[in-house]
């Protein structure tokens, strides 16, 4: 039964096994056997004495193990030798000053890697195991590092400890998907000496950072750089979003003309308030606020003296400054109600002669309306009583947003209604449907690896009047080298932006109060 429960103890004589108060105590001594000197390796076996130690042990049947160990103090003979006596240790069971079984301690790492301090000392009660949360992150922090290795091809991205103020560096083994490094922040210094250290890298995958750029050529000169493909997807995304938000006028749908001589009224539009008709304050607010940043820039104004001037926020100023839509900005600034899921059902109840607000509201708050009066109902309801009868119901305006994942998305991907949607803006928009165009075409590189196309298809979207697309491909440019390798090899960042994703979920499991060593030792040894 002892070889069952306690396979460790097989190096030592079980003297006596006993439970006192919940705690199981197991007295011990070890065998009389020649022992290697630690320095001069020569074996002894003369003692010059014993002495005892306590030992914490795994918990067994949910109660405490503690093993009072008699151990041998020995001489060493060999005259040359600068220790006189050493104590003896036994294999798989001790290590020198420790006051935990082997066991015990390997068990003891592992909650420590697993879930840190306070955590850890939660999960350690639970196993009957007495540890602090502090004795926990010394252990973790004692554990040796892996071996470093020179890989042959590296992944480089950046993470944020906190993010928008201090950021760090990941280095991935993309061969091999194991985790190398993390330096601090992501500048060009750490990660061009980190890559002088390690010769031998053949090939680099980096995102579109130029830092990376120049510390890849400042520490490995010889590497080639590959431009990640998801990272050129999204920088294509935001290109395309740009492009959606300057034809933001294409994404409504006009007006249908009325058949028959009596028109329909109009559903009050959302820049108006519905108690008064007037233009809403947070639209005029946010007109004004442009036209005044406008003018300013257009004097020659800086954009912090401009928020000085008008009382504003740097970055609110930024914004005013460089909107590229009013429009957008305005819809921004629009607050949305409880009632907006609500309005085309009002409104379709209206049209079929039901104009009682007391009567609408309990249908709508049958439906899950959170309301508890018919106020707001009735204040929407109000301008709609001086129409001329019926009123049409609103048609849904389509967000840039909405239609730009549309057109990145696979078409067959898209739903029947969506497909519909977007087929009725690109018919109304032929710059958006050169967008799409050229978006299908750099799907077609990134899927099947034809960045011998690139010249080709840069040349395509400089014919066509797309600004944020001549930005994009100007881009492109700029790294040429990198986006053709990385349109041509297949290498990718794909197993950096998931180790990203893992620091993110260990960050935030020690609440964003680790510092960076704990971070990069938990990351390097899980």
């Amino acid at each position: 039964m002892l070889d069952i429960v306690f396979p460790h103890l097989e190096k030592v004589r079980v003297q006596h096994v006993r439970v006192e108060d919940g705690l199981v105590r197991v007295e011990a001594r070890t065998r009389d056997s020649a022992l290697p000197c630690p320095d001069c390796g020569v074996s002894s076996a003369r003692v010059h004495s014993w002495y005892q130690r306590c030992l914490a042990d795994a918990a067994v049947g949910g109660r405490p193990v503690v093993i009072d160990l008699s151990v041998r103090r020995l001489f060493c003979d060999v005259t040359g030798c600068p220790r006189r006596t050493f104590a003896e240790q036994v294999e798989g069971l001790t290590f020198r000053y420790g006051r935990r079984t082997v066991v015990l301690m390997a068990l003891v790492e592992a909650i420590a890697l697993a879930l840190a301090g306070r955590a850890g000392a939660r999960l350690a009660a639970v196993l009957h195991i007495v540890v602090s949360r502090m004795t926990l992150l010394n252990v973790l922090m004692t554990l040796p590092d892996p071996c470093p290795r020179s890989p042959r091809v590296l992944g480089v991205d950046d993470f944020a400890t906190r993010r928008g103020r201090r950021y760090g560096t990941v280095l991935v083994d993309i061969e091999s998907h194991d985790v190398l490094d993390l330096l601090p922040g992501r500048e060009k210094e750490p990660v061009a000496v980190w890559l002088a250290g390690h010769p031998g890298i053949e090939v680099i995958c980096r995102d579109r950072a130029g830092a990376y750029a120049e510390a890849a050529r400042a520490g490995a000169p010889d590497a080639l750089q590959v431009a990640d493909r998801w990272h050129l997807w999204d920088n294509l995304a935001t290109a395309v979003e740009r492009t959606v938000i300057a034809h933001r006028p294409c994404l409504q749908a006009p007006e249908p003309s009325a058949p028959s001589a009596r028109r329909l009224a109009p559903a009050p539009p959302s820049t108006l308030n519905p108690d008064t008709g007037i233009e809403k304050w947070l639209v005029t607010r946010t007109r004004e606020r442009h036209e005044a940043v406008q003018r300013l820039l257009a004097k020659g104004w800086s954009i912090s003296a401009i928020g000085r001037e008008l009382g504003l926020a740097r970055h609110t100023a930024e914004r005013y400054a460089h909107c590229e839509n009013l429009d957008g900005l305005i819809d921004g600034a629009l607050r949305t109600t409880r009632l907006d899921d609500y309005k085309p059902y009002l409104i379709r109840r209206w049209n079929e002669g039901c104009t009682d607000a007391a009567r609408l509201f309990r249908e709508i708050q049958a439906q899950g309306y959170p309301g508890r009066t018919p106020q707001a109902v009735r204040r929407y309801l109000r301008p709609l009583r001086t129409g001329l009868g019926s009123i049409r119901s609103p048609a849904p305006v389509l967000k840039p947003q909405q239609v730009t994942n549309w057109i990145m998305w696979n078409p067959q991907h898209l739903r029947t209604d969506e497909e519909q949607q977007l087929g009725e803006v690109l018919a109304r928009c032929p710059e958006l449907t050169a967008a799409r165009s050229h978006v299908h075409a750099f799907a077609h590189m990134i899927c099947n690896l034809g960045g011998d196309s690139l010249p080709a298809w840069t040349d395509a979207v400089h014919a066509d009047d797309l600004p944020a697309l001549h930005a994009f491909a100007d881009g492109l440019q700029r790294d040429h080298q990198a986006v053709i390798a990385g349109l041509t090899l297949p290498w990718s960042s794909g197993p950096v932006e998931g180790h990203v994703n893992r620091i993110k979920m260990l960050k935030r499991q020690m609440y964003g109060r680790a510092g960076f060593a704990l971070l990069r030792k938990r990351v390097l040894l899980t």
